[in-house]
């Protein structure tokens, strides 16, 4: 057995705040989006990360892994009051791919970028064409089954 390698599915949650105020509870706990988050375009974006693809957009550039094939099971993105929290469950992933892939879907669902322009961007395989990654302090792996 290895804690790492045994791994059957790894689930990890980022959290949003979107409001225009400070953060006082969840500051350094969660993502401070000022700019109003539209949930059905961001939902649409989360589709299309559903299932087997390439995502060498997402991979960090010191990442070691063999493989940027990676299968994504359904992603869950709920809003409550101000606070999105977006799941997403994966046997494995890659450096950065979830904060990467948060990064793209926040574009996306702020205007920056149409449907369009993330499709292409998701399937050029280039990671200077990516959104900047989310910040650390919203992401928390959440569940890991073995």
């Amino acid at each position: 057995f290895h804690a790492r390698f045994s791994a059957k599915l790894r689930t990890y949650e980022y959290l949003i705040i979107n409001r225009q105020g400070t953060l006082s509870i969840y500051n350094n706990k969660a993502w401070h989006v000022k700019k109003k988050i539209d949930l059905s375009l961001m939902k649409k974006g989360a589709k299309l990360f559903e299932g087997n693809h390439d995502f060498s957009t997402f991979r960090a550039a010191s990442c070691t892994a063999k493989s940027p094939l990676k299968k994504i099971y359904p992603i869950k993105i709920r809003k409550v009051n101000e606070m999105i929290k977006i799941s997403i469950s994966s046997k494995s992933f890659l450096q950065n791919q979830v904060r990467s892939m948060v990064g793209c879907l926040k574009y996306l669902s702020t205007g920056k970028w149409s449907i369009d322009e993330f499709k292409n961007i998701m399937i050029s395989k280039k990671r200077a064409r990516c959104a900047p990654p989310a910040p650390a302090e919203g992401l928390y792996l959440i569940d890991v089954k073995y």
